[in-house]
Formats: structure tokens, sequence, C-alpha cells
């Protein structure tokens, strides 16, 4: 038995026995693969079968490897391209910024169908067995449908355990969680030994990071200007600078984000703003409006234009989060020589 066949067998039965605990959605993968079925040429045949998980509430069983694949948002559509099954991706949307240098020639075919959230007509009109969301929010009537109604149809549908709310929301967001849900995506689309591959040249580049040492400040600023949407307490904005070693100023916000006012900001007065760039609310943008407006002028970090910018699509949870807590190591550096 190989590394990997060894380190997909354990984590498929700890993701089964620990994922309540770990990604927010308790799964069972039934059974491990044997050396045998690993051994085989394309990742839908390596895998085992039937997967059940419970996703976000919602039961979700695959038989097989789904192979008409609809993604929504940057990090499923990633994840999917780093697993090796974009071929099967027939259409993808709401992606948040270009692919990274690493998978753009993986995904140089990608059909996107929509720059925001298409709608049901669209998605069904690619005949797809299965539709893969970042957010909860984009299985809506008034979205690619409502999770339900496409079972009904025979559209399979799985949420990032990370984007979970209420109950299943992780509490708090950890690197655990991500690579559990990693290897839990590697389960359901047939790319197991990917995916721990994957997930084991994560964890060696997260335990080489050597985090911001001096007590340093920072506010997560997402978007919005007259009332300002930040980072807060418990999800991926949290988790990644904790991992870079920032203290953030919201940290006992018990949400993922949270819509917070200016006054409370300029109280704070964080040492290092880190900016999120996105096409629809760049980085740019809100370097504007904190030089522009007399309120936010008096910050420090904005008199002295210590700011952190790091795109959309590697700060929600998923592959690229380890890369961005590298990446804000890497400029505070900048900043400070």
């Amino acid at each position: 038995m190989n590394r990997i066949t060894v380190r997909l067998t354990v984590r498929l039965a700890a993701l089964a026995a620990t994922s309540l605990l770990l990604s927010g959605c308790a799964a069972t993968v039934t059974p491990a693969a044997t050396p045998a079925e690993t051994s085989a040429e394309t990742p839908a045949a390596s895998a085992s079968y039937p997967v059940t998980v419970d996703n976000c509430g919602t039961s979700v069983t695959v038989t097989a490897a789904p192979e008409r694949i609809v993604s929504i948002k940057s990090s499923t559509t990633e994840l999917l391209l780093a697993l090796g099954v974009g071929d099967r991706i027939v259409g993808s949307a709401f992606l948040d910024g270009p692919l990274p240098e690493s998978l753009a020639a993986k995904g140089a075919d990608l059909n996107v169908i929509s720059d925001f959230l298409p709608g049901q007509e669209a998605v069904l009109g690619l005949n797809p067995d299965f539709i893969y969301g970042g957010w909860e929010s984009n299985f809506s009537a008034d979205g690619v449908g409502e999770r339900p109604a496409l079972g009904d149809l025979g559209v399979g549908s799985y949420v990032s355990p990370a984007a979970c709310k209420g109950d299943f929301m992780p509490q708090p967001l950890t690197f655990d969680t991500v690579f559990a849900a990693i290897d839990e995506a590697g389960a359901i689309f047939g790319a197991a030994p990917a995916a721990a591959e994957l997930v084991s040249t994560l964890e060696d580049e997260l335990a080489a990071l050597e985090p911001i040492t001096a007590e340093t400040s920072a506010l997560w600023y997402s978007s919005g200007t007259t009332t300002p949407y930040v980072g807060a307490g418990v999800g991926s904005p949290a988790m990644i600078m904790a991992a870079a070693g920032l203290t953030n100023i919201f940290a006992d916000v018990n949400d993922t984000w949270t819509s917070v006012g200016w006054e409370s900001i300029i109280e704070a007065n964080p040492s290092v703003i880190v900016l999120v760039d996105a096409s629809w609310n760049t980085a740019a943008a809100k370097i504007a409006h904190l030089e522009s407006d007399p309120a936010t002028q008096v910050l420090d970090a904005v008199k002295n234009r210590r700011y952190i910018i790091l795109p959309f699509a590697s700060t929600e949870a998923g592959l690229r989060n380890v890369e961005a807590a590298s990446s804000t190591i890497a400029q505070f550096a900048d900043l400070n020589e």
C-alpha cells in the first residue's frame, strides 16, 4: 500500500467520524478504496461509492462520480481544477477573479456562463448532473435553484462546508476544516488520491509559514464605504490573519464577516489594513476612499499607507488560504523595510 493510499484510507475514516467537528458537516464515506482500486487509471474509477455526506443540513448521496458539473464561485472551480476533474465542468459562474497562474492552463477552456449568479434556466440548459456551490445562497429560487427541487430533477448539489450557516457554520473555521472539506470533495468527485496529495502539500506549506511576531493589530476591509464590511472572528479572514500573526480588531465578533461603524475602526486604530481586491470592489477604490474621507484619514495605517492587498478568490475558504497567509506575511515584511 503506497503513501497516498494509506493517507486516503486514514483520512476518509477520520472524515466519517469527525467531520462534524472539523468541517461543520457530518460525513460518512463507505468504504475506503483498496490498493487495487486506487491503481485504476481514472479518478472516477479509483473512487468508492456510494458517498453520503450531511452537507449544511442536507443529506447528499453520490452513487457515481459526477460527470457534468456546474461550479459556482472561484473556490469551487479552482478546487475542481486542482483535483484534475476540470474536464467534467460543463459550466462555471460567479468567478471572483482570474485563475491563479498554477491553474490557468487547466482552466483555459472553462465555459463561464455568467460573471454573477446564473439563473436556473441557464444552468439546467447545460444538462448538469451536479452543482457545486461556494455559498448556500447560490441555491435559491432566483439563483441556480433550491436544493430539494434540483434533487427532484436528478441534479445533485453540494456547498463548500466552510460556507454553511446557522447550526452548521464552523465555530471557528480552521485549516483542519478547510483540509477536511478538500478531502470530502475528493471523495464526492472521484478524486480522493489527488485531494489527499493536495492536502499534504498545503499542510507542509502551512507548517513552513513564519508568522509575524510583533504585536500587530489589523483591520480586514472587504467592502462598503458608508458602512464597512469587515472580517470578523470565526471565518476565513480570522483564520488567515491568525496564521499570518496579525491580531484581528474584530476577533470578538462571532461571525465570518460583519458590518461595523467607522467609529469602532477609528477607535481601534489598526496598525495595518488588509484590503480584499475584487473586480467589483477593488483595493484601489478602497484606498481612495480611506485616503479621501476625513474620518479615516486619521488612521495610522492610512497615514502611513500600511496596506496588505489580497485577491478576493484567495480569501474565501479553499485551497488558496495558505497562499493568502504567506502573502500577508511577505507584504508585511515589505512594509517594514
